[in-house]
């Protein structure tokens, strides 16, 4: 069967400008966005790649192209691909800059020659560059100066600018699990439960989890439990805050037991209910280690 086809043909995008001036930083944060992000394409080559997105239907709604001066003499055909595809498409472009100054402390950082240096100076380089883009940068639909910018800042103003309406800018993850069989590795923050009376010594809650109403009654009846929810979610509302703030996608909060079965699986989907309304973050919930026993 063949896939649905989709007569919007989705939003391409054009990032280009200065070397050092944040291309690649700002591609990262389109790949995180979920747009279809193609590095150092030669601008002729433009018209086939959208041409082959189209056929995939609504599969590839949005595309972003990254091109530069690395392409060379093939570069200079970026003013005339963009009008034809303007005249077909709704294509934007966004132009990446930063003063001379800047610059040049970029490329001495990280030891690199300008593309345009050639046997001259990194200075000499830009000042080629500036050449020629000044037609692009003057027909760009949005021009960022990352020259006060750092990394997180400049993929916090992508996502402002390129991300879709009242998408998530965080996802956080709240995963129970158990201390006897180790602290899961990849977590951000752990809270443990172990302070709470343990259900498995009730006879009646023992064999149910803390998916059961049961036991979640009894773990959110017990002294301490309430206030420690509302404590710890009033807490990790400013981490989440921050985590966007520096453009750090996702985070996992995990809240252990003994076992990962009652205490901990009762606690994190509480927590989660709690973070739920934090603005800009996904919430989700994970146990490791429920049904394990």
């Amino acid at each position: 069967m063949e896939p649905a086809r989709d007569d919007d043909p989705g939003e391409v995008l054009i990032v280009t400008g200065m070397s050092g001036a944040g291309r690649s930083t700002v591609a990262n944060a389109l790949e995180d966005l979920d747009w279809y992000v193609v590095d150092n394409l030669p601008p002729r080559m433009l018209r086939p790649l959208l041409e082959l997105t189209e056929l995939a239907g609504g599969a590839v709604p949005r595309v972003a192209v990254v091109v530069d001066v690395r392409g060379r003499s093939l570069f200079g055909d970026l003013p005339e691909a963009m009008r034809t595809l303007q005249a077909n498409r709704q294509v934007r472009v966004v132009f990446l800059d930063a003063s001379d100054a800047v610059l040049v402390r970029r490329f001495e950082a990280v030891r690199r020659p300008h593309p345009l240096q050639h046997d001259g100076t990194i200075l000499d380089g830009i000042r080629r560059e500036r050449e020629r883009l000044a037609p692009v940068r003057e027909a760009a639909d949005v021009v960022i100066d990352t020259s006060a910018l750092n990394v997180h800042q400049l993929s916090l103003r992508a996502v402002e600018l390129f991300g879709e309406e009242g998408a998530a800018r965080h996802t956080v993850t709240l995963m129970s699990f158990g201390f006897k069989y180790g602290l899961p590795p990849d977590v951000d923050l752990v809270a443990d439960m172990r302070f709470l009376p343990n259900p498995f010594w009730n006879d009646d809650l023992r064999a149910l989890t803390g998916e059961d109403p049961r036991v979640r009654e009894y773990v959110l009846g017990q002294q301490g439990a309430a206030e420690f929810l509302d404590a710890y979610a009033a807490a990790l509302r400013p981490v989440m805050e921050g985590y966007q703030r520096e453009n750090k996608r996702h985070s996992v909060v995990a809240v252990g037991c003994t076992g990962g079965k009652h205490r901990s699986v009762v606690m994190a989907r509480e927590l989660a209910a709690r973070l739920s309304d934090v603005p800009g973050v996904a919430v989700r919930v994970a146990h490791r280690d429920l049904g394990r026993e």
